[in-house]
């Protein structure tokens, strides 16, 4: 039976954790190791001069937190999707409850310093998709099929379609991408869980990404056409040490080039949360790192300053902003910003459902364009 990805480990657990790690694979991270991904080109991106090697950012306080109703006795917002359409920010997220139940909500807002005080929906009130568990959303419009996507986990890799993404009941009962967890995951998988599903797509082929909660990022494929249907050949293409890569992880395509930029979460050796990043020439190219380590990571508590006084020591699951929102997942390389979660440093030792996750919003202050 396949495990609900229900992740309750404490942060005193994890920073124990990784320190008995430590003893093993050494203090500092290792680059991720490519597996069984197909040779890169020998041409280097053409964006290389767009993406620095290294990234600073300033970030806001908190934007958007848990807003409890009578029906709804939340404690956190995290892992955020985001979406601009018809001039406003759309953001879909995770919410936990008290009692640990894992759920969606939905805003909008025009701009960000409208965001604390926008209202939010909750996604059980729909009734497709009501209390069941449900985390870690991802939306998109499928250009080539006229019509929105909110993939999210049930376990499976999920998704719902909508014709309207401003309209949190109009999306419809989920449909699994995989009905079943492939083999390659189950002999890899360990004590982890299988989760933080990503769609992206090229000109021809939609590829479906995931994580393991130890070390291994999966990817399955399937053609524009048969979309959402026919996902298979699931392979793992990156692998690390357990916490050096972890989950959270997202692939955008960089501005009009050929490269792509993988980020995914990592925990530091103090068990603080960060971004490690990874570019590759095409879909199916080799990942080779680009800001991977803790001291030099591409969002982390090293490299983010808080002018309003720094809320939080994890960069954790979040989004960047895409400069469109359809299925090739365009990021604009000048304009880097990033939605994530945060939480107080002080919250350590709590349940991980019970963990106050709040989201902020980084502003790259190095670009290199």
């Amino acid at each position: 039976m396949l495990r609900m990805p229900v992740r309750r480990r404490t942060r005193a657990a994890l920073a124990a954790s990784v320190a008995v790690g430590a003893l093993v694979v050494g203090a500092t991270s290792v680059h991720a190791r490519p597996f069984q991904a197909e040779a890169a080109t020998d041409e280097g991106p053409p964006a290389a001069q767009q993406l620095p090697e290294s990234y600073q950012w300033t970030s806001t306080g908190e934007l958007v937190g848990p807003k409890p109703d009578a029906s709804h006795d939340i404690v956190s917002v995290k892992d955020p999707t985001v979406v601009r359409h018809n001039d406003e920010w759309l953001v879909y997220m995770t919410t936990a409850n008290t009692a640990g139940a894992w759920s969606l909500a939905y805003t909008s807002f025009g701009d960000w310093d409208q965001a604390a005080a926008a209202p939010q929906s909750f996604l059980d009130a729909n009734p497709n998709i009501g209390t069941r568990y449900a985390a870690a959303p991802h939306v998109f419009y499928f250009e080539p099929g006229d019509e929105w996507y909110l993939v999210y986990q049930t376990g499976l890799p999920s998704y719902s379609t909508t014709d309207d993404p401003t309209d949190p009941r109009s999306w419809s009962a989920p449909k699994n991408f995989q009905d079943t967890m492939p083999d390659i995951v189950k002999e890899n998988i360990g004590d982890g869980a299988w989760l933080d599903y990503w769609v992206v797509c090229d000109d021809a082929m939609c590829y479906l990404f995931s994580a393991d909660d130890n070390g291994h990022l999966y990817r399955a494929e399937t053609t524009i056409g048969e979309f959402p249907n026919g996902f298979d050949n699931t392979q793992i293409v990156l692998q690390d040490d357990k916490f050096d890569l972890f989950e959270g992880e997202a692939v955008y395509k960089v501005g009009d080039t050929d490269t792509y930029l993988l980020i995914m979460e990592a925990i530091a050796s103090d068990g603080s949360r960060y971004y490690r990043s990874f570019t590759s020439q095409g879909l199916t190219g080799e990942w080779q790192p680009l800001a991977d380590t803790q001291d030099d990571p591409f969002a982390g508590p090293a490299n983010v300053d808080f002018p309003e006084g720094e809320w939080t020591r994890d960069i954790s699951h979040g989004e960047l902003l895409r400069s469109g929102n359809d299925q090739t997942m365009t990021i604009d390389p000048c304009n880097l910003q990033m939605l994530y979660q945060g939480r107080d440093p002080n919250s350590d030792g709590m349940d991980y459902s019970q963990l106050p996750y709040r989201l902020g919003l980084a502003t790259q202050s190095n670009p290199s364009c």
